[in-house]
């Protein structure tokens, strides 16, 4: 099972579906509002059975070498995800995705996890440039890739359905492997 010791507060892991499922749902319903604004798979996720599927799937992703999506456990509990959704093979890049349960927020887990997946990507998986792409309108979200040193790189314009039954723009952020190394 792959696990990431990140510091004496976070890890990151690999889900166990079974074992997980209830704790991750539970956090997706106690949070749900605030996390529907900006993720829209969050009203596909209706019981602990849809995130047991999903959890599933991203393992099985995770086997195939197609992405990376892990549980980020705050002082042993599960207090979200984050992921490399997609490894794009052709230019070496893949973007993080991530997602806090609304009580694990504001404590510098985020920041430390992104931190934790770019050490990781750019050692383990060898990638060239990681992405992040927010809504312009979730500064949580541009906050964690600008505290993190992520590049603006400009805004894709209509990039993004979200719940309110719009497109909205969003702010891609990326950070290369030579900057990474740049800032030891």
């Amino acid at each position: 099972m792959f696990a990431y010791h990140v510091d004496n507060q976070i890890d990151l892991a690999l889900p166990r579906p079974e074992i997980d499922s209830p704790a991750l749902f539970s956090l997706i319903v106690a949070s749900r509002k605030k996390l529907v604004a900006w993720l829209p798979w969050v009203l596909k996720i209706k019981s602990a059975e849809d995130e047991l599927t999903f959890l599933k799937s991203a393992c099985q992703h995770y086997g195939e070498g197609k992405s990376l999506n892990t549980v980020i456990y705050y002082e042993n509990q599960p207090a979200g995800m984050i992921s490399f959704n997609k490894f794009k093979k052709t230019d070496q890049s893949a973007d993080i995705g991530y997602w806090l349960g609304n009580k694990f927020t504001k404590k510098g887990i985020m920041q430390r996890s992104v931190k934790a997946m770019c050490q990781l990507g750019f050692s383990d998986y060898q990638l060239n440039k990681i992405v992040i792409n927010a809504a312009v309108e979730n500064q949580p979200s541009n906050h964690v890739a600008q505290s993190c040193s992520f590049h603006f790189d400009g805004v894709l314009r209509a990039n993004e359905y979200l719940i309110d039954g719009h497109f909205h723009d969003e702010n891609h952020w990326s950070l290369l492997k030579a900057e990474w190394e740049q800032r030891k």
